[in-house]
């Protein structure tokens, strides 16, 4: 197991955050309590199955580049290698890109180097694992840095800029080689459908710089082809510099290789300037620079990359890391997450302060701000005056509550995410709910750009977004169903983009058993076509009450008869002709959860506590309030998980999965029969068990942030309802937060318990002001406090008590089902 770095020893510094003038903010270095290892390692000694499949390297906020390693896990049957980084794995190359936190298939993994101490056999420069390397020691790890030592003896360091990173090796004394292997990417070990595929590259050298461009399809999103151009220099020029290839022996379905066959040798350009291509046959292309033995032992490069031309790969290079000294491009990227993200939420950082919750908040919105990545101007597509955004990966995850956060802290980023969503639709045909690799795909459930869209208008973001092109989108999902694309996962629909299973949707108000899915699509278009009814309410009258009412399809897949453990009433499979599908039907198991099974990464259980617009008629369903609160009081009980949820639930063995998205408001839903206190016992002891700013930091795949978002929201003691302008009220971890919001004004959080390393007074919630005013609803709206700032004071005691004695939560979509 990887320590923490060094720069976690640091004293505190003594601040009162009250006075700080916005100058006195900018010199707070926040970084200093980001741990980037959090969720490197699940519940397995040593393995990063079932943990946040984490990215870990240099990277500034919604980056392009994410500049870190790639590896290879021995044991195949637990690997995960979507992050590049993983504990124990072994080094296969240094990369340029990246994602954070995915489950699924790899991603990336492309425009790699690899330092080696000898090109000689045994090594063979087609085929890593004659040359991959062991590390030696402890990784270091903080914002904007990377370190590691490889068993060779060679030290890399390594940061990251925008397009372009830049990395360091220290060499043994002896020969000193650089690989650039075009055709690198990383693979999938366990799953061909999702596997990525080189289909072809180039690349030229001269002198110290070498260009080109790597082509690659695949990966999670079964993704269509995307060609990265780079444009890479050495700091001293090689004594020796040779291009070569070799026919591929990866086995590429559809693709030219010699698949099955031993890994021949790379034969070499006798040229000094030169150049290779891969040609039709997709042969892999790279080369190797060399440095004699009597060469200083450091060596230097810089590289940028451009999906548009190597010319702009050289041009994001040389501006965006202008120099060869790579502190300064790690102090760079520290001041812009101090100035850009770590500064938008600042709370006491003084002794009276737990560390650890500094720690995890700090290193939660860290998390959170790795993707999607903000690619505007890079658009190899088409061109647009709009922002262009991908690793939207995936808005299945992010729809819960990150997009909510960063509607408040990142107003204008999170205007072009929704703003790009909108322009892949114009272009493309529809919004995505997964994309990557310039590439929409794949679908796990709903439509749900719909909800970021709904929850972005619902809040009143105007700027430069064109709402009726974006009703336009969510139409087209609503209305429009995708061609099947045959995808192995599910050959009965499209696992592209839009709603595979409309039809159905459509034709009978649910999604029957004669498609994939058909509980937990159900519930997801149930919630997606609220989504319609929000921005429709705006944008085209007419269509509320249409959407308002196929918004409760969900009710009718609610069989009042299905029983499970001392509970009735769940929801069901339907058949397309009416008739329940409920043979020893057990809410409480869906197979292995996944593409061909009833639901998606969670049980008919979870799924019945999800629907957000309409808690009024769930509860009603579930046999009024009562029996509400006792099915939500069992779902937290250890041991009543009947499901083996695989790395999406473990280490967890109770029905409610805080690892799991369609979970993450399911603790709150006390508030709703007016018993606050027990969504803030629930949360609270999920989040201390959960939680924690050790390497097994989160329970489960991080899912670009998803977890992390979740978790900030815990401690800011709220809650957001997607696709409405609702705050549940819970209860802070901090005596005083201030959130910049909306760009300049100020949201201010105090609680009167005083911090836990002092003794903590109790954190059950007493009574709210907000704006001076007596709270008494355990909810508030966003026009209340959320547009022009305000103080939301929270007095907290040691004993639960019911304090709220105004209006429940609101239904928007509650609607009584009628047949």
């Amino acid at each position: 197991m990887h320590s923490l770095p060094d720069l976690f020893t640091l004293p505190l510094t003594r601040i009162c955050l009250l006075v700080l003038t916005s100058a006195a903010a900018a010199q707070v270095d926040y970084s200093q309590y980001v741990n980037p290892f959090i969720g490197g390692l699940g519940p397995f000694e040593g393995l990063a199955y079932g943990g946040g499949d984490i990215f870990v390297g240099g990277a500034v906020p919604f980056g392009v580049v994410k500049m870190g390693i790639d590896t290879f896990e021995e044991n195949v049957t637990f690997a995960t290698l979507n992050g590049g980084w993983t504990p124990k794995g072994l080094v296969t190359a240094i990369s340029m890109m990246h994602e954070h936190g995915t489950g699924g298939g790899p991603k990336y993994g492309v425009v790699a180097q690899m330092p080696l101490t000898s090109i000689d056999a045994p090594v063979n420069i087609l085929d890593n694992t004659t040359y991959w390397q062991r590390r030696v020691g402890d990784d270091a790890a903080t914002v904007g840095y990377y370190k590691t030592q490889l068993e060779n003896g060679i030290t890399v360091e390594l940061s990251g800029s925008r397009h372009a990173g830049i990395v360091q090796y220290s060499f043994p004394e002896g020969e000193k080689h650089v690989l650039v292997d075009v055709s690198h990417y990383i693979p999938s070990l366990d799953d061909g459908a999702s596997g990525q595929i080189f289909l072809g590259g180039e690349i030229k050298v001269d002198g110290a710089q070498y260009t080109g461009y790597t082509t690659t399809r695949g990966g999670f999103g079964l993704g269509a082809p995307f060609t990265v151009h780079f444009c890479g220099e050495f700091e001293s020029e090689p004594e020796q510099a040779r291009t070569f290839r070799g026919r591929n022996t990866d086995p590429n379905p559809g693709y030219h290789s010699f698949s099955g066959e031993p890994v021949g040798q790379a034969t070499f350009s006798a040229f000094d300037a030169m150049g290779e291509r891969s040609g039709p046959l997709n042969d892999r292309v790279g080369a190797v620079f060399s440095w004699s033995a009597n060469a200083s032992t450091s060596v230097r490069s810089r590289i940028g990359i451009s999906m548009i031309s190597f010319e702009k790969a050289c041009k994001f290079k040389d501006e965006e890391i202008a120099s060869w000294d790579l502190n300064k491009t790690v102090s760079a990227a520290v001041d812009e997450w101090n100035k850009d993200v770590f500064s938008r939420i600042q709370v006491p950082i003084d002794e009276s302060v737990n560390r650890t919750n500094l720690v995890l908040l700090y290193s939660s919105l860290y998390m959170m701000h790795l993707m999607p990545s903000d690619r505007t101007g890079e658009n190899p597509l088409w061109e647009s005056d709009e922002p262009c955004w991908d690793d939207f990966y995936a808005i299945w995850d992010t729809f819960r509550c990150t997009v909510s956060l960063l509607h408040l802290i990142q107003p204008e980023a999170y205007e072009g995410q929704v703003r790009s969503l909108i322009d892949i639709w114009r272009h493309e045909g529809y919004m995505p709910d997964a994309r990557s690799g310039n590439c929409n795909g794949i679908t796990q459930g709903g439509s749900n750009a719909d909800n970021v869209l709904a929850d972005a208008y619902v809040k009143g973001l105007r700027g430069g977004i064109n709402w009726t092109a974006g009703y336009q989108a969510m139409l087209k999902d609503a209305e429009v169903t995708p061609p099947n694309t045959f995808a192995l996962n599910d050959l009965k629909a499209s696992v592209k983009e839009g709603r595979g299973a409309l039809d159905d949707w459509k034709a009978l108000g649910y999604v029957s058993t004669d498609n994939t899915r058909c509980i937990s699509r159900s519930v997801e278009y149930s919630v997606n076509d609220y989504a319609l009814s929000v921005v429709a309410a705006g944008e085209a009258p007419q269509d509320v009450q249409k959407y308002r009412e196929r918004a409760a399809g969900w009710q009718r897949i609610w069989n009042p008869s299905t029983e499970s453990v001392g509970f009735k009433g769940f929801l069901t499979p339907k058949n397309s002709n009416g008739t329940w599908d409920d043979q020893d039907y057990n809410p409480a198991k869906c197979g292995v959860c996944s593409w061909g099974s009833i639901s998606y990464e969670g049980t008919p259980w979870e799924y019945s506590f999800s629907i957000p617009h309409d808690m009024e008629s769930l509860i009603q369903l579930m046999g009024g309030a009562d029996e509400f609160e006792r099915r939500l009081d069992y779902i937290f009980l250890p041991n009543t998980s009947q499901t083996d949820l695989g790395a999406n639930a473990a280490g967890i063995a109770s029905i409610m999965n805080i690892g799991n998205e369609p979970d993450f408001a399911t603790p709150y839903h006390y508030n709703y029969i007016n018993k606050q206190y027990k969504s803030v016992n629930q949360s609270r002891s999920l989040s201390n068990q959960y939680f924690d700013d050790t390497m097994r930091g989160v329970p489960g795949n991080s899912d670009s942030g998803a977890l992390n978002s979740w978790l900030i929201w815990q401690m800011l003691g709220l809650y957001p309802i997607v696709t409405q302008p609702v705050y549940l009220l819970e209860s802070p971890w901090f005596t005083d937060i201030n959130i910049t919001i909306n760009g300049n004004a100020t949201l201010r959080i105090t609680s009167d318990g005083r911090a836990e390393s002092l003794g903590h007074s109790g954190f059950y919630v007493q009574s709210v002001k907000i704006n001076g005013k007596d709270w008494n609803r355990n909810w508030f709206e966003h026009e209340d406090i959320m547009v022009h700032g305000g103080i939301i004071e929270f007095s907290v005691g040691e004993e639960p008590v019911v304090w709220e004695t105004g209006d429940l939560p609101p239904s928007p979509g509650h609607l009584k089902f009628q047949g």
